[in-house]
């Protein structure tokens, strides 16, 4: 049985503090080198530093935005192709029949092997980012779409077919909501996945974005650029998992509630 600590959040806000307290601590002793680990302090120093400076070409928020509508892109294109397919693999065993060789083998390549393709195919365009966002997102996509789908109650599609729906209906009407608590925890993963491969694509294939101002710190031998990368890919990230996490407790509450 979980014993009871009350509000969650003053925990979460310690472990915080005493997580930048140790770190600050060691910098400040000099236990390491400034150059390896730039204080706390620093970081926040040279954050708004960037929010008020170009730096590679654009401010940090720019580059910020830059780096999520590219995310955006290829996860859109992941869920809208991904849901579709693995409902319809769900539903018609030909399909996923066909469909599982293929699947199975790609979804095991990781999503920057295909970062040379995508720089080749699309150079330093918008195109190249979301080709590894979209590989990168897409397979959880089609999984739990699919596993949601083979969970839906047979019955229920035999007593769509009597009613005379067809499959367009019965997937929008049935394999849909019945699937829904499922898809939305994919996008969830999805998303992670996708956030992922965009930061490594960014490394390589583009000249903006936050993964790009990785880049350019490490080669202007500033530390503290690229800690405060990490730390805004991890806010947003952060911040993507929370909007989905919100998601996904209203569709699973008003799905368990009916």
């Amino acid at each position: 049985m979980r014993r009871d600590y009350g509000p969650l959040w003053p925990w979460s806000v310690a472990g915080l503090v005493l997580f930048f307290g140790i770190w600050q601590a060691v910098v400040s002793a000099g236990l390491v080198s400034n150059f390896v680990l730039p204080s706390p302090l620093e970081v926040l120093d040279r954050t708004i530093t960037l929010l008020g400076r170009p730096f590679a070409g654009y401010l940090l928020h720019e580059h910020v935005f830059s780096s999520f509508m590219r995310f955006l892109g290829g996860f859109s294109l992941a869920a809208v192709i991904g849901v579709p397919l693995g409902l319809m693999m769900g539903r018609f065993r030909l399909l996923e029949d066909i469909v599982t060789p293929l699947f199975e083998g790609y979804r095991y390549v990781a999503p920057l092997a295909w970062v040379p393709f995508a720089a080749l195919w699309f150079g330093t365009g918008i195109g190249g980012p979301i080709m590894v966002i979209f590989t990168g997102a897409f397979a959880p996509c089609v999984i739990n779409a699919y596993r949601g789908a083979r969970l839906v109650d047979t019955y229920l599609i035999e007593a769509a077919q009597t009613h005379g729906a067809g499959e367009f209906r019965i997937a929008k009407e049935v394999l849909l909501p019945g699937a829904l608590p499922s898809i939305v925890a994919g996008l969830r993963i999805s998303a992670g996945l996708g956030w992922q491969s965009l930061i490594g694509a960014e490394l390589i294939v583009v000249s903006s974005g936050i993964g790009y101002v990785m880049v350019q710190g490490q080669s202007n031998l500033s530390p503290s650029t690229v800690m405060t990368a990490m730390f805004v890919i991890g806010l947003v990230g952060l911040g993507i998992d929370f909007v989905l996490r919100f998601v996904e407790a209203r569709v699973r509450a008003k799905w368990e509630g009916k």
